[in-house]
């Protein structure tokens, strides 16, 4: 029996309209010489303190350029699109930033809104989504034009019977050119179909207190949105969305006195080993494990903080987890073997993000005090090299551009 009862609403395809009629995306300038590469070998680096990003050849293990005019990036996100030729930074000014990598130049740039922290590319690679904190809501442009193609504002209803809008987290795409994300405040869980031409939007109400941020699994079926106002997640099943929504690890902190959060930790990028699922727990020391099969809580891992990123090794055999202040300077390997905590590592001061290459064999993670981005061999440890980088932060490969949710 569902435990909540989804409510939809059809949209109307006034706004699609712009993307049939949309004149074509301007030609790129070719007249400058651009060296011939492969777009599977790059990546960009947030580079937040200068509003730049970074541009970097992860074969070769260095940074090509950095590219500055991206506006606030104090905390940006980046979406690849389909070919991996470009890469669409979010940033907090709202910000829409397309960068064409192989130019290393911005070819097309909107303020879409006051304050937006990530979105999504849909499936067939045709509309970029965009989740807002301001005014909070979804926008959905054209990949090509970068043309308004719907607005979705995430109007709830508060308690006193008045209405407002919701931050909007964890937006993500799924298998059928449908985009996934939660409002903050509402507690609520929406699905936008972009399949057809007249969207159709689902709700799915009270599904916790406060999601501040969600995952999807590997294959598209499962999307959970941790909850920052109580303990526990809510899981939706997109292969069976008539189910509704249902809780998980409900009890992970019960009787316990959470330690004060310095920073959300973030879902996406979020560790599957097997069966098993590896989670941030919200104010504590530990590393959740859940069995994927019924999503039980079957271990609990101390680790040296709060974790923020806790993110596998592409074969599954190892979890690397990044910490919140205080205890932002290390980075711990987690055997999912063995479930112990095997290495701790030192890449400098203020570390949360880091990046596997696409087969796992290393990892770049950034410093964001030290200036630096330091690469290691996940096998040995070792360090392979150290780049100098602005104040970085968010690293994202372009292999992500082939894989759901990220």
């Amino acid at each position: 029996m569902p435990l909540f009862t989804p409510i939809k609403t059809l949209l109307t395809a006034s706004a699609v309209a712009l993307l049939l009629s949309s004149p074509a995306a301007a030609e790129p300038d070719t007249t400058a010489h651009v060296e011939l590469r492969g777009t599977g070998d790059l990546g960009v680096v947030i580079e937040r303190a200068t509003g730049s990003v970074a541009l970097v050849d992860t074969t070769e293990k260095t940074v090509l350029r950095h590219i500055e005019g991206f506006g606030d990036l104090s905390h940006a996100s980046v979406k690849f699109t389909r070919d991996a030729r470009h890469a669409f930074v979010f940033g907090r000014d709202g910000g829409l930033t397309r960068l064409d990598l192989l130019t290393g130049e911005i070819d097309g740039r909107i303020i879409q809104g006051g304050n937006s922290i990530g979105g999504a590319i849909s499936q067939d690679g045709r509309f970029v989504a965009v989740g807002n904190y301001e005014p909070g809501g979804v926008k959905v442009f054209d990949v090509e034009t970068m043309e308004l193609v719907i607005d979705v504002p995430a109007t709830y209803e508060k308690p006193d019977g008045t209405t407002d809008q919701a931050k909007v987290v964890g937006v993500v795409d799924v298998p059928g050119n449908i985009f996934v994300f939660s409002l903050f405040e509402a507690g609520e869980i929406w699905t936008l179909d972009m399949s057809t031409d007249e969207p159709e939007l689902t709700k799915y109400r009270d599904v916790g207190s406060m999601p501040y941020d969600a995952l999807i699994t590997p294959n598209g079926r499962y999307y959970i949105a941790g909850l920052f106002g109580e303990d526990g997640m809510a899981l939706l099943d997109l292969w069976h969305p008539e189910n509704g929504v249902q809780r998980i690890l409900p009890d992970y902190g019960r009787g316990e006195e959470r330690l004060p959060v310095y920073k959300m930790p973030h879902l996406e990028g979020w560790a599957m080993a097997g069966d098993q699922a590896f989670f941030p727990a919200v104010g504590r020391n530990e590393v959740l494990v859940a069995n994927t099969r019924d999503w039980s809580l079957t271990e609990r891992i101390e680790v040296h903080g709060q974790p923020i990123f806790v993110m596998s090794r592409p074969d599954e055999q190892q979890v690397w987890v990044t910490f919140a202040h205080p205890l932002n300077d290390k980075v711990q390997v987690i055997d999912t073997r063995t479930l112990e905590v095997i290495e701790t590592l030192s890449p400098g001061e203020s570390i949360l993000h880091k990046e596997f290459t696409p087969r796992g064999e290393h990892i770049w993670i950034s410093a964001r005090d030290s200036n630096q981005i330091t690469v290691y061999d996940t096998r040995t440890f070792e360090v392979l090299a150290t780049l100098p980088a602005e104040s970085p932060s968010g690293i994202f490969f372009t292999h992500r551009a082939h894989r759901i949710g990220l």
